[in-house]
């Protein structure tokens, strides 16, 4: 499994908002500065972070984005399942078209299934809380 800098940058950008006082929304050039994220494609991570409402977006004059809920309340798991689609670390256990053709005979697909429970429990397991007291 790679995460992509879609997943990293987004994950960054939750960070930076649960760095922030509770309510207060941060522009948007604020976060690419402050992150060193190009504002084009950061606005296409905060169109995914918006629609899925893992953030509040306010335009115009004072507006931003803000986390919508506690720190605690987002997992790393959630945040990259978001913005990757999948945490499957072999195409051949993901769901949907791309699934195997061969699932149903295949002597490895039960250590595959086994370590893409591993890494969701893993990611699930990690708040935005969780970042915050660790980089403490």
């Amino acid at each position: 499994m790679i995460v992509s800098t879609k997943g990293r940058y987004a994950l960054r950008v939750m960070v930076c908002f649960a760095q922030k006082p509770a309510g207060e929304y941060i522009p948007l050039k604020e976060i690419a500065e402050a992150e060193g994220i190009s504002q084009k494609y950061l606005e296409s991570i905060m169109t995914v972070l918006s629609k899925a409402g893992f953030v509040d977006a306010v335009h115009g004059k004072g507006g931003g984005y803000r986390l919508n809920r506690p720190p605690a309340d987002y997992t790393v798991g959630s945040i990259l399942k978001l913005t990757e689609g999948s945490l499957a670390a072999v195409s051949c256990t993901t769901q949907g078209p791309e699934a195997c053709g061969r699932a149903t005979c295949c002597s490895t697909k039960a250590m595959w299934q086994k370590l893409d429970r591993m890494i969701d429990d893993f990611f699930e397991g990690i708040t935005l809380a969780d970042l915050l007291e660790e980089s403490k």
